[in-house]
């Protein structure tokens, strides 16, 4: 385990990049109401989700499953460099300019029609950088003249669109602690909203907003009960009540980081986002709940505020983390229509969610085997527990009882962003079958350390596949139809009015398959592993489609025996465009 954080962080201390540089005049870029209506524009995609609620969903109709035959690429840009490893990003399109970003916090702005580079932003990254998942970044945020990510040592930096300038740069927190930065901003009233990461090493997990044009921070709020969130520069409000299900000075090294980013609904004014783990994942030295981690938080963007919370692993003791994001939707069910969210949790529970309240509406399985847990009680909304499931308490020995667990720790659904289509009413849920050997061992915590307490080993569970493409009925829970691929699947998903569903493989290919019948209906090879999430606009009168190609992330450091299937994959950096031209 330590040699796999020495590999992240002996590769992290290589980047090196540009300074801050003066700012400068940039055209006005899209506001608020854009942002809001991103999903029902077809000529740019403006928002990480493609549209704030996230259903990663277009309209768009040219692409169906006979025309998509004639879907070809129109160029390819190179990030360039030694500096490839995970390539998780989703682009950004604005005005004829494509801006995506690149592992070790790198930025560009790539003309739409010849690929050619505008411009280049890359950050300055200390030595000691400690991402624990590799150096990967998942996206960029536009509004008006700024476009905003997050680093890997914890900052958040505005650029001028135009020139890539630097107009502001703000720490989120210390990097030397063990935070980093890896989600995509959101932008909501004029508020930069970002989340944090670095579970492993023991930080408080965090949301905050800024205010877009200055930068300077409007709210905190932290996502460990008994730590006290800020508004306009004072203390606010406390996260829950001290103690309540934290002992001592327990919560004072809670984990909890929101690492995935968040989403929004405008029609309930609120913020959803995801934590993580709580440290360290030794769960016998942190008896309780351990609120709010493993959570999803719901969250008033105006003051930092929690309306409501629901934990989809209370205690957490695998790693499931609960950052998976909660896309809004409208749920048709029984005569009525309700305003839900729905979540693919890493434990391996699909859960449908009342967002106005958080109440439990469903919780259904959308893996194969699940060990730690025998259901999901409706009535409580609590697991009911698998007592003999959860590692052993080391107590004063080396190590304690090792299980087996499925599904393992990189989760049923890890970070990758499934989609809603309102044409279908279905998610399509990119999945993997693995569990995994895992232990505890005694642990204390050290700033700036790993603080796991835990050994572990994961293993494919079937010879044929370990990535599932799920298409499941929110309605029921039911599995409508599925993909199965023999690597684990890592990318984003992208569903569309002509009945087509996109999602890459690490074994390179961007495939598209029919969005009711799952059946594949075209594919192309990249050269590298797709771990990004692919988008799609028009142009011209022309639908394009565009993702980032680059094989990394957590599996290659984190995937044990998985890790050894997929050794050989070549690693690479660069964004494709594709189109359907004109007839």
């Amino acid at each position: 385990m330590k040699r796999l954080f020495r590999t992240c962080l002996l590769a992290s201390a290589m980047a090196a990049g540009l300074g801050l540089s003066g700012p400068a005049l940039a055209a006005e870029g899209p506001g608020n109401d854009d942002l809001l209506n991103d999903a029902k524009t077809t000529g740019d995609v403006l928002t990480y989700g493609m549209g704030l609620q996230a259903q990663r969903f277009s309209p768009l109709d040219k692409l169906n499953p006979e025309s998509v035959k004639g879907l070809v690429p129109v160029w390819s840009f190179s990030f360039g460099g030694e500096k490839q490893r995970g390539q998780e990003s989703q682009p950004i399109i604005h005005d004829g300019t494509i801006y995506v970003t690149g592992s070790y916090s790198r930025l560009y702005a790539v003309d739409v029609k010849t690929g050619q580079k505008k411009w280049q932003y890359d950050h300055r990254l200390p030595e000691g950088i400690m991402p624990c998942c590799d150096v990967v970044n998942r996206g960029a945020a536009i509004y008006k003249d700024k476009i905003y990510f997050a680093t890997l040592d914890a900052r958040l930096v505005a650029l001028n669109k135009d020139t890539g300038k630097v107009v502001w740069s703000k720490k989120i927190e210390d990097y030397k602690a063990g935070y980093s930065a890896t989600a995509a901003p959101l932008i909501v009233d004029g508020k930069v909203i970002t989340g944090n990461s670095g579970g492993e090493f023991g930080i408080i997990g965090m949301v905050e907003a800024r205010d877009a044009e200055t930068g300077e921070l409007v709210w905190q709020r932290p996502t460990i009960e008994g730590n006290m969130g800020t508004l306009n520069g004072k203390e606010s409000t406390m996260t829950g009540v001290l103690n309540a299900s934290w002992q001592g000075d327990l919560y004072k090294t809670g984990g909890g980081a929101t690492w995935l980013g968040g989403t929004y609904d405008p029609e309930t004014k609120t913020l959803f986002f995801g934590t993580g783990n709580p440290a360290p994942w030794n769960s016998h030295l942190r008896p309780g709940d351990n609120l709010y981690t493993s959570s999803t938080l719901a969250i008033d963007p105006a003051n930092g505020d929690i309306k409501w919370h629901y934990q989809t692993t209370p205690h957490d003791g695998w790693d499931f983390d609960g950052v998976n994001e909660l896309v809004s939707f409208d749920l048709k069910k029984d005569g009525q229509t309700i305003k839900a969210g729905a979540k693919a949790d890493r434990n391996g529970f699909f859960y449908v969610l009342d967002r106005t309240n958080g109440k439990l509406i469903s919780a259904s399985p959308f893996v194969t085997k699940i060990t730690w847990a025998k259901e999901i009680d409706v009535k409580t909304g609590r697991p009911v527990y698998i007592d003999d499931n959860r590692p052993g308490n080391p107590a004063n020995a080396e190590k304690g009882k090792p299980v087996f667990s499925a599904p393992a720790f990189l989760g049923a659904k890890n970070w990758m962003p499934m989609a809603y289509s309102p044409a279908t009413e279905l998610f399509y849920v990119p999945a993997n079958e693995w569990g995994m050997d895992i232990w505890n061992e005694p642990i204390t915590y050290k700033k700036g350390a790993a603080y796991l307490g835990a050994g572990f080993t994961i293993k494919p569970l079937y010879d044929d596949y370990i990535g599932a493409l799920r298409a499941i009925d929110p309605k029921t829970g039911k599995i409508v139809w599925e993909y199965k691929n023999p690597a684990p699947l890592w990318g984003g998903v992208l569903t569309t009015g002509g009945n087509l569903v996109f999602t890459g493989t690490p074994e390179g290919y961007l495939k598209a398959f029919d969005a009711k019948s799952g059946k594949e209906v075209w594919k192309f090879n990249t050269g590298s592993g797709v771990v990004g999430s692919p988008v799609t606009w028009e142009q011209d009168g022309e639908q394009y489609v565009a993702v980032v190609s680059g094989w990394g992330g957590a599996v290659p450091l984190w995937g044990g025996d998985v890790a050894k299937l997929v050794k050989d994959i070549n690693q690479g950096g660069s964004l494709w465009v594709f189109k359907l031209p004109k007839a």
